[in-house]
């Protein structure tokens, strides 16, 4: 079995190298390092034989790299980045995950989900904050209050990375003393002489839901799920959602009737290209297991 001569290196024979190539010298690089000159020159040859390779042209008075050392020379440095890295991740506290969301978080999946959380990963709290706008602030100056957030419908942005989590069936939600509220089952076309109530910061309902010819022709316009709910209890308008506002948001003014035509709402783990919480990996794993059991 052929031997990795890698397993002969530590971090100090990159360093050492490392600190000939900035100091451009056998005798400042001792001086940086705080160790001998000799010190310097046995650890460079040392790790010069394990790679088979000359890294340092030391013909002339001042040391100089050679071409494979120029090409070694950013590895090395990456590699003693990762290592500070990785030492301060581990010894710095672990910050709470911030998991956002615009309205109903993951419906049903929500109290599982933070369960499980807690129970499996006790050393990193998960907080639920929730933000009104269409990605619960992950693409708005908002965005640093929130590590990871629950999202509902299509999401056209390059800045996000989205993990499908599962499928919500819409439903219709009326005052609760509507004709329609009695019915079982509705479709689209039951709402078309309605007044719609729109949350046009956070909702995911638009007219374009309807076929052209049941479109309805009157809107209400709302700011958030709350003023949404109130304005239906109330009689101003009716709405459409999904089943995890069912879960979610009771209300005594306000009945849910499944609509039986109205395409099923998309759930996604989204999350901010680039380094993030290092904990985001396992909160996706985790919403995968929930909402697939």
């Amino acid at each position: 079995m052929t031997r990795d001569p890698s397993q002969s290196l530590e971090l100090r024979h990159l360093r050492c190298f490392l600190a000939v190539a900035d100091e451009g010298g056998i005798t400042r690089a001792a001086a940086r390092l705080g160790i001998t000159q000799p010190a310097v020159s046995r650890t460079l040859a040392a790790l010069e034989a394990s790679l088979g390779v000359r890294l340092v042209d030391r013909s002339t008075h001042h040391v100089e790299l050679t071409a494979e050392g120029r090409a070694f020379r950013a590895r090395a440095a990456a590699a003693v980045d990762a290592f500070k890295d990785a030492v301060a991740v581990a010894r710095a506290p672990r910050r709470p995950l911030r998991l956002g969301h615009a309205w109903s978080a993951a419906g049903a999946y929500t109290t599982p989900l933070l369960r499980r959380w807690r129970r499996e990963h006790p050393d990193v709290p998960l907080e639920l904050l929730r933000i009104d706008d269409r990605t619960a602030g992950l693409t708005r100056d908002a965005g640093s209050r929130v590590d990871v957030a629950l999202l509902r419908g299509p999401v056209d942005s390059a800045e996000l990375v989205t993990t499908l989590l599962h499928r919500e069936a819409r439903v219709a939600a009326l005052p609760s003393d509507s004709p329609l509220a009695r019915r079982s089952a509705l479709v689209l076309a039951d709402l078309r002489d309605q007044v719609i109530a729109l949350n046009t910061v956070s909702g995911t309902t638009t007219l374009g839901l309807w076929p052209a010819d049941a479109r309805p022709g009157r809107t209400l316009t709302v700011a958030n799920t709350d003023d949404w709910l109130a304005a239906i209890a109330a009689d101003r308008g009716v709405g459409v959602t999904s089943t995890a506002t069912v879960a979610l948001h009771p209300h005594p003014g306000v009945v849910y009737v499944p609509l039986t035509d109205a395409p099923p709402l998309q759930v996604l783990l989204a999350h901010r290209r680039g380094p993030g919480h290092p904990s985001i990996p396992d909160l996706i794993a985790l919403a995968l297991k929930v909402t697939a059991d």
